[in-house]
């Protein structure tokens, strides 16, 4: 695996955008199929209340966002992953709005979990830090996937967050790792950031061992309410540049166009895919934010000739 460092990620973002793209795709189809994109699922659990104050989240309880406290049942979970199934769906994830997965909550997170491979489905699961003992747990009840976001770089960090450390972060993947899961990692783009902490954030990313198997780039959805409300959205093809990047960086890894794609046009989006991107949520509603309409989905993978990976 390539050591990647900020000086020569930064020449890749700086390559020609026609060039760039070409790379990317070459990497890409000499690693993944053909035409082929993972459909994907996430669902809240626990929604609302969340003690850290991250800047972009609707669910911390430092804002004034009015989104109200929810919890879903096991029978809820159950009944939601035989529909995504039945949608073609890969990979089912679960998602609690917590600093921590506690002890109390765990039987109940590992008999969602058990409910979700009985469905044939890949399970992954974001439920804030984990503990060594808690991600052995997990993988032991079937989980496949735990995703940790690190959102941002080490230097823009704590203009973000300011509750937990990007050490924090890194330990709770260390900890996935060690019981044998696989990470799901990634960041959020266009919190404000430089194009350098793009870059020092995708060679964190690359620079974890073993490298994620699974790497979300979101795009910030500015919730009223949140500190990040009034940001200035970042261009599309700066986007899609980061997309590029994070292929060539990551080639074994699937990059998923996660939060913020309905704001982007069909075109920009066919852009990602060509930039390597393979994977998307096929849902009306990511945790709390909604998301791009099934049908107009359904219709642009079509057109563009892309189908689903098997589960």
């Amino acid at each position: 695996m390539q050591n990647w460092n900020k000086h020569n990620v930064a020449e890749l973002f700086d390559m020609p955008f026609l060039d760039l793209i070409y790379k990317a795709q070459t990497i890409h189809r000499q690693n993944f199929p053909d035409n082929e994109i993972e459909l994907s699922k996430i669902l809240s659990v626990k929604t609302g209340g969340c003690p850290e104050n991250c800047g972009y989240c609707t669910q911390s309880a430092h804002h004034k966002t009015g989104l109200k406290k929810e919890s879903l049942s096991l029978s809820q979970v159950q009944d939601a992953a035989k529909l995504a199934k039945s949608k073609g769906i890969k990979r089912f994830c679960i998602g609690a709005a917590w600093r921590a997965l506690h002890k109390r909550d765990l039987p109940e997170i590992i008999e969602m979990v058990k409910a979700i491979k009985e469905q044939g489905l890949e399970a992954c699961a974001t439920l804030g830090m984990l503990s060594a003992e808690q991600a052995l747990e997990l993988k032991e009840a079937g989980l496949d996937f735990y995703n940790h976001n690190l959102d941002t770089s080490p230097e823009y960090y704590p203009a973000i967050v300011t509750t937990r450390t990007y050490q924090d972060r890194l330990d709770t993947i260390n900890n996935v790792h060690k019981a044998g899961l696989n990470s799901c990692c990634g960041g959020i783009i266009g919190m404000g950031e430089s194009r350098q902490d793009r870059v020092s954030l995708l060679v964190q990313i690359a620079n974890i061992s073993p490298q994620p198997r699974s790497v979300p780039i979101n795009r910030l959805i500015p919730f009223a309410g949140t500190p990040l409300a009034n940001s200035e959205p970042i261009d599309d093809i700066e986007f899609v540049r980061t997309i590029a990047v994070a292929r060539i960086i990551l080639p074994h890894s699937v990059v998923r166009l996660s939060a913020g794609r309905a704001d982007l046009s069909e075109s920009t989006q066919t852009l990602c895919f060509i930039a390597g991107a393979n994977s998307i949520w096929l849902d009306e509603k990511l945790l709390v934010a909604e998301n791009r309409d099934v049908g107009l989905d359904q219709t642009m993978l079509t057109k563009l000739g892309l189908k689903g990976a098997a589960a």
